[in-house]
């Protein structure tokens, strides 16, 4: 069965897009720690990063690179944050974090936004890429 993201890939659920490669999406977390949380995942889908191959692993962490570059440049905050932890969804996803405390990393506190608030973050965001 197809996970969430792969649904997102292939445009059969909706998602607040950042950027986007031909291997790539990078879109906003519709439960943020912060404004401008954005997942950066690969469009194959693949349960854990490490069983990624060498090179779509390394690909992957420069697209979250310049992805982080443009948030961090769009959206107010001391540093942008990276994690992988993925246990909710069963897809390799990158989470960038704008952070101001520790706690925007902790995935205890949660941002509530308006559908037209992602939309204007994302934009944003897309706009310095």
């Amino acid at each position: 069965m197809p996970s969430i993201f792969t649904k997102i890939v292939n445009k059969e659920i909706p998602c607040y897009k950042v950027a986007e490669t031909n291997d790539f999406l990078a879109f906003l977390d519709v439960n943020p720690n912060a404004k401008g949380h954005t997942l950066c995942i690969p469009k194959k889908e693949v349960n854990k990063i490490f069983d990624l191959d060498a090179a779509t692993y390394l690909a992957l962490m420069e697209f979250s690179r310049t992805v982080a570059i443009a948030l961090e440049k769009a959206i107010d905050c001391k540093r942008v944050g990276m994690t992988v932890i993925g246990l909710e969804v069963p897809h390799v996803h990158v989470h960038l974090i704008p952070l101001n405390a520790m706690d925007d990393a902790q995935f205890i506190k949660k941002e509530a936004l308006l559908p037209q608030d992602f939309e204007a973050i994302a934009r944003k965001i897309s706009s310095f890429l």
